[in-house]
């Protein structure tokens, strides 16, 4: 599977800006469930399919978090910032 992948070290409540060039699913999660993520296996997130950029997320508690941005297995690219704020 290709994705974008953004580790962040994040406060509970401090929010991530993601800045698309086209609609993708956008997703927030610890390591465990990136772990998931990664096999293609079950995984909890915050997001989804995102159309209008910029999104804004929020951390739910304090620590490592990943932001992947993908394209749902279609063809394609998309270009992507990723920023706290």
């Amino acid at each position: 599977m290709n994705f974008l992948h953004y580790q962040l070290r994040l406060s509970r409540g401090e929010r991530v800006r993601v800045s698309l060039d086209k609609a993708a699913n956008v997703q927030l999660m610890d390591t465990c469930n990136f772990n998931a993520y990664k096999r293609g296996g079950q995984h909890s997130y915050c997001g989804g399919y995102v159309k209008r950029s910029p999104f804004y997320l929020s951390a739910p508690s304090s620590g490592i978090w990943h932001v992947t941005i993908d394209l749902g297995g279609y063809s394609g690219t998309v270009n992507a910032s990723v920023s706290t704020c």
